[in-house]
C-alpha cells in the first residue's frame, strides 16, 4: 500500500516582506527628492510629475490627499495651501515658496481645466496607483538602490524638519497628526540632535 499524499486544499499566500528587509529607510534625502524630480522631468508628463513629488514632500502628503488635492485648496494671491488630511488628520494652511507657485501656475496653464490639480491623460485625477508605479519607476531609473514609493515623500518631510530644529508641537501641526507621538520618531531620530556630541574633533 503506498502512501497517499494529503488533499491541497490551496496554495498558502507568500508572506510580504517587512520593510525593513526591503529598504534600510523609509524616507527619502533632500538630495534623493532632487534627483526624483530631476529624472521625473525627461518623462512624457515631466513637469507635472516633478510638481507631484514636490508637493507631496513639501507639505508632507499621503498620496491620497495628493491625488485629491483641487485648485481650489491654491490660493496663488497670498501663496498658500490649504491642507486636507486624511486618517482624522487636522488640516492646515501651509505656506507656498516661488519654485512651488511658479511649477503649480505652469501647471495650471499646461493641462485642461479640472478641479483637481493632477490628471491623468483623460483628464481625471490621477490615481494613488498610478502614482505609485510611476514614483516606483523613477526610482529605479534614478538609480536609488531601494524601491520608492510615496509614503517616503512624507516622512522624508518630517525628518527635514526635525533636522531643521523645528519643534516637535510645529511639525505635529505642519504634517496633521492627531497623536503627538507619530510626530515624535522623526525629532527622536534626527541626527542634528547629535551634532555636537564630538565637537570640532
Amino acid at each position: 500500500m503506498t502512501d497517499t499524499p494529503p488533499p491541497v486544499f490551496g496554495t498558502v499566500p507568500p508572506k510580504r516582506i517587512p520593510n525593513r528587509d526591503r529598504r534600510s529607510r523609509e524616507h527619502l534625502t533632500p538630495a534623493e527628492v532632487d534627483l526624483l524630480m530631476k529624472t521625473a522631468k525627461a518623462n512624457r508628463h515631466g513637469h507635472r510629475d516633478a510638481t507631484a513629488i514636490l508637493t507631496a514632500y513639501r507639505h508632507a502628503l499621503r498620496v491620497s490627499e495628493l491625488c485629491a488635492l483641487k485648485w481650489e485648496q491654491i490660493d496663488f494671491a497670498h501663496a498658500l495651501l490649504h491642507v486636507n488630511r486624511r486618517k482624522n488628520g487636522t488640516p492646515s494652511t501651509h505656506p507656498l515658496r516661488g519654485d512651488e507657485l511658479r511649477a503649480l501656475r505652469r501647471l495650471r496653464r499646461e493641462t485642461p481645466f479640472s478641479p483637481y490639480v493632477f490628471q491623468s491623460e483623460r483628464g481625471t485625477p490621477l490615481s494613488p496607483a498610478g502614482f505609485l508605479k510611476m514614483l516606483a519607476r523613477l526610482g529605479a531609473a534614478a538609480g536609488l538602490p531601494f524601491p520608492v514609493h510615496p509614503h517616503m515623500l512624507r516622512h522624508g518631510c518630517g525628518f527635514k524638519l526635525a533636522n531643521d530644529g523645528h519643534d516637535t508641537r510645529s511639525i505635529q501641526h505642519y504634517m496633521g497628526h492627531k497623536n503627538i507621538h507619530n510626530t515624535v520618531k522623526y525629532t527622536d531620530m534626527a541626527a542634528g540632535r547629535f551634532k555636537d556630541f564630538f565637537g570640532d574633533v
